[in-house]
């Protein structure tokens, strides 16, 4: 991970206080933070989903990679150091260490998420009730494409592909 920071050097750096919110669930900020030091609190709908305290951790990518609000809120444990990025797209574009780390990190994420479901897959196969839907529920995660680049059957292709 210290690689990932000595990409960073150069760029803002703020501290956080226990308790402030460095990003709003719902929200969309345009800012990605990369850890430097500290501790921070990841949840969902009020749920917390982890604590992070590696060196190195990003948050806010998936808001700029989508151009989505956040789909979690990030808060401060306790006193924390982070470099701040608000041109998202610029940076990446000249970091390209930084955006295959960030790739790497979904692809993890990802492997974690389909791994979990298809434990339930395999445990509820023979349920009859809601829980028979995550077979649904991993298929579509894992052919899930963004719509607006893929080209129908009624078009002949997409220039952005």
């Amino acid at each position: 991970m210290n690689d990932i920071l000595d990409k960073c050097a150069g760029l803002p750096e703020v501290q956080f206080a226990p308790g402030t919110v460095l990003l709003a669930e719902g929200d969309k900020s345009g800012k990605l933070y990369i850890l430097i030091d500290g501790e921070l609190e990841v949840s969902h709908g009020g749920v917390q989903i982890a604590n992070i305290s590696t060196a190195g951790s990003v948050f806010g990518e998936m808001s700029f990679l989508l151009d989505a609000p956040h789909t979690a809120a990030v808060k401060a444990l306790r006193p924390s150091r982070a470099f701040q990025v608000t041109n998202v797209d610029e940076f990446l574009r000249s970091a390209p260490e930084v955006l295959h780390h960030i790739a790497a990190l979904l692809a993890l994420r990802l492997q974690c998420v389909t791994g979990y479901l298809a434990d339930l897959k395999r445990q509820y196969a023979e349920h009859g009730d809601h829980l028979s839907m995550v077979d649904e529920v991993l298929g579509t995660l894992l052919h899930q494409q963004r719509q607006e680049v893929i080209a129908g059957p009624d078009q002949e292709s997409d220039p952005r592909l």
